[in-house]
């Protein structure tokens, strides 16, 4: 299983980015998605997933409005959309794959900076 987060980068504060993970090894379609996010000194908390067919997406009340969560199963990957961007949004950002009884699997992470 291999996830390889790209996108992130250093963005003003009310800028927009988009994330991307590209998943291989597993069966993409059958499973949720999720990307994390750990700011430095705090503890890694979730921001979105999405279903494996992508009809559901939830979010964390922080995010709600200004992520969005999308997913390609033929092309095995998993987007985050990131506008109204801010400076509590700044975190290295994390896809996540959970396989159930098959492991739960992390990607690298992508560094987030919200500045100006």
């Amino acid at each position: 299983v291999r996830l390889v987060e790209s996108g992130g980068g250093l963005v003003q504060p009310g800028g927009s980015l988009r994330l991307s993970c590209a998943a291989s090894g597993f069966t993409f379609g059958n499973y949720v998605m999720r990307w994390y996010r750990q700011a430095p000194g705090k503890a890694r908390e979730l921001v979105a997933d999405i279903s494996s067919a992508g009809g559901m997406t939830a979010y964390a009340d922080s995010v709600k409005g200004r992520f969005t969560i999308s997913r390609d199963n033929a092309k095995n990957t998993v987007t985050l959309q990131m506008n109204s961007l801010k400076a509590e949004d700044t975190a290295v950002y994390y896809c996540n794959a959970d396989l159930r009884r098959a492991g739960n699997y992390w990607g690298q992470g992508t560094q987030v900076t919200v500045s100006s």
